[in-house]
C-alpha cells in the first residue's frame, strides 16, 4: 500500500496494491498494523456506509466530544472528498485538503480526530463506507458551512448547480462561529 501524503501531515491518502486478471481483482484494504505505522495507534470502534445520489453534499461534519477518525472509501462511484482542520492549536487550523475517490483509483481518505469531514458525489450516485475511531453521538454533531468563504472550497458542482443538502447542513456554522478544538 502506497501512502500519498497531504498538505497537513495527519491527513493521509493509502492507495492500495490492486492484483488484477481476467477473473477480477484483488486488494488489501485495511491492516493495523501497517495503519497504525503510518498514523498513530487507532482503534476503529464503528463502521457505516452510506449511498447517495449525484449532487449531495454531506458535511462538513464533526463531533466536539467522542470525536471521531474517519477512514473513508468508495466503494461505487466517485466522490470529491474533504477534511478541515479544526484544531485551533494547529499551524493548518481552518486548511483544507481535498481528494477523488472513487470505486476506479480505490483510495482511501484518513481524516483524524480534530478534523470535519465531508463529501460530494460527482457520479451518478456513489457508495462510501468509512471506518470510525468513536461511535455516533448526535448529542455532539456539529455541521460546518460547506460554502464557508473563509474556506474556500473549490467543488466540482456539476452544471454549477447548488448541491443537495440536509437540512442540517444548510445550518451549519461559519468557521469563525464554530466550535473547534482547542487544546491537543
Amino acid at each position: 500500500m502506497e501512502v500519498i501524503k497531504t498538505a497537513i501531515p495527519e491527513v493521509k491518502i493509502f492507495e492500495p496494491q490492486v492484483f488484477s486478471d481476467e477473473r477480477g481483482f484483488v486488494m488489501e484494504t485495511f491492516r493495523q498494523d501497517f495503519f497504525d505505522q503510518q498514523c498513530g495507534e487507532t482503534h476503529f470502534l464503528q463502521e457505516n456506509h452510506s449511498k447517495s445520489e449525484q449532487g449531495i453534499l454531506r458535511g462538513l461534519h464533526y463531533q466536539t466530544q467522542s470525536t471521531q477518525g474517519k477512514l473513508v472509501r468508495v466503494t461505487a462511484g466517485e466522490v470529491f472528498d474533504v477534511a478541515v482542520d479544526l484544531r485551533r492549536y494547529s499551524p493548518t487550523f481552518g486548511h483544507v485538503v481535498s481528494v477523488v475517490l472513487s470505486v476506479d483509483n480505490k483510495r482511501q481518505f484518513w481524516v483524524p480526530e480534530g478534523f470535519a469531514h465531508g463529501f460530494y458525489v460527482t457520479s451518478e450516485y456513489a457508495e462510501f463506507s468509512y471506518k470510525c475511531t468513536d461511535y455516533y453521538a448526535p448529542a455532539y454533531e456539529r455541521s460546518l458551512r460547506w460554502d464557508d468563504p473563509e474556506l474556500a472550497i473549490d467543488w466540482p458542482l456539476i452544471n454549477s448547480q447548488l448541491p443537495q443538502l440536509s437540512d442540517k447542513d444548510q445550518q451549519g456554522d461559519f468557521l469563525c462561529d464554530a466550535a473547534v478544538f482547542d487544546l491537543p
